[in-house]
């Protein structure tokens, strides 16, 4: 595509949450193909043996699973909305380091507190990278309204949910996800701040 004699080019502009979209996307088409089968093996976490290798797979890849093409969009689409933003911002590196303990942390206490229960899903993922957005502008001794007013809107709301509402939904695992999010900002931004002093 050109515009006025300059070449407009299509960038890769987020590595780790385009791949990661990408294999979301495969996870559910895979899912649509063998009725749900790799969900149950791969793209899910749920009590099983930890002599099983699959356990340790699942306590990760369950991010990547999604029920339908609803809960897939409405993950990815905030995926995609944030994801770049903060990427660009802390790097590819530790963006993919938040998805990667957030997927961890999340399995692991799914499993622990959950144990007739699957777990499937980016959601965690995403109250990470919101809660991690909220904090993007953090200055030494001070917390932004932003930060405050998404912890009361988003996990507030989940913990409303979570005591009211009779769903399927893991709203512990968002709110695990969002303190994974919160605990990286403050820590990242920190370091930050002490390095410039």
């Amino acid at each position: 595509m050109e515009t006025k004699g300059k070449k407009i080019k299509v960038s890769f502009n987020s590595p780790v949450v385009l791949v990661f979209s990408i294999i979301c996307f495969i996870a559910l088409i895979l899912s649509f193909l063998t009725f749900g089968k790799t969900n149950d093996l791969i793209f899910s976490v749920y009590r099983s043996s930890f002599a099983n290798p699959l356990t340790y797979i699942r306590m990760i890849c369950h991010v990547f699973g999604h029920s339908g093409w609803q809960h897939f969009i409405g993950n990815i689409m905030m995926i995609l909305i944030l994801g770049p933003l903060l990427e660009e911002k802390y790097g590819s590196a530790n963006i993919a380091i938040v998805m990667l303990i957030t997927a961890a942390v999340t399995g692991l206490i799914h499993i622990a507190l959950f144990p007739g229960t699957q777990l499937l899903g980016a959601s965690g993922i995403v109250f990470a990278f919101i809660l991690l957005a909220s904090i993007t502008s953090l200055r030494d001794g001070e917390i932004p309204v932003t930060f405050i007013l998404v912890v009361i809107v988003y996990i507030g709301g989940e913990i409303i949910d979570g005591i009211f509402v009779r769903d399927n939904v893991a709203h512990l695992m968002h709110i695990v996800g969002g303190a994974v999010g919160a605990a990286f900002g403050f820590l990242t931004n920190k370091k930050k701040l002490l390095a410039k002093n």
